[in-house]
């Protein structure tokens, strides 16, 4: 087993060897294309973003800047809205459902490095992955740390480190993010705390 071929099974690896250098390195190519495209060339922007994913529905918007590791190790659904400075480190897959709203400034780490200093300093390191539900909508600032699974139909609110999985239907927030309550019916008639929609479209 190569380094690559470790690194995708979840196991340790050395970063700079087996061609995964140079990969990171055509990825930053497109990376830097991407964020520095005019801001009017959505049809461009469009075409970019799905060459750089793995895999991604027919609707991605993801604003610049983004960076990311390697790019073919994200999937992504329908309708993907990312705002701006989404950061993914990709070395394990990140899976992402449909209709993801990611406000500024979140971070997806599949990556991280031994705890111990001598086994940290050998130039091991990991990537465990991340899998993100549908329907969910990740708060600015927040941070999605390696192995955890998000459930469909959760609001992380802003600022949270996801240290470890959320259920489905959860409003969740905090360092570490706790489930705070339930989504339910009810919250349906408000758009913000107790301020109620004052259209008939929602």
């Amino acid at each position: 087993m190569n380094q690559k071929e470790r690194m995708l099974a979840n196991l340790p690896y050395k970063a700079w060897m087996d061609g995964l250098y140079e990969e990171r390195m055509e990825n930053k190519k497109r990376i830097f294309r991407y964020n520095h495209l005019p801001p009017e060339n959505e049809a461009e922007q469009t075409a970019l973003i799905k060459e750089i994913l793995g895999k991604s529905g027919e609707k991605v918007k993801v604003e610049a800047p983004f960076h990311c590791d390697y790019g073919y190790n994200i999937e992504v659904g329908e309708n993907f809205y990312a705002n701006y400075n989404l950061i993914i480190l990709d070395v394990g897959k990140v899976r992402i459902g449909d209709n993801a709203q990611i406000a500024p400034n979140v971070a997806i780490y599949t990556a991280g490095h031994p705890l111990h200093p001598v086994s940290r300093n050998s130039g091991y390191e990991y990537g465990i992955d991340i899998t993100i539900g549908d329907n969910v909508w990740i708060g600015g600032n927040s941070c999605i740390l390696p192995g955890v699974t998000i459930g469909n139909n959760v609001v992380i609110g802003a600022g949270s480190i996801v240290l470890s999985d959320i259920p489905d239907n959860m409003l969740a927030a905090g360092n570490p993010c706790r489930v705070i309550r339930e989504i339910t019916e009810s919250d349906r008639d408000f758009y913000f705390r107790d301020r109620r929609f004052d259209v008939e479209d929602y």
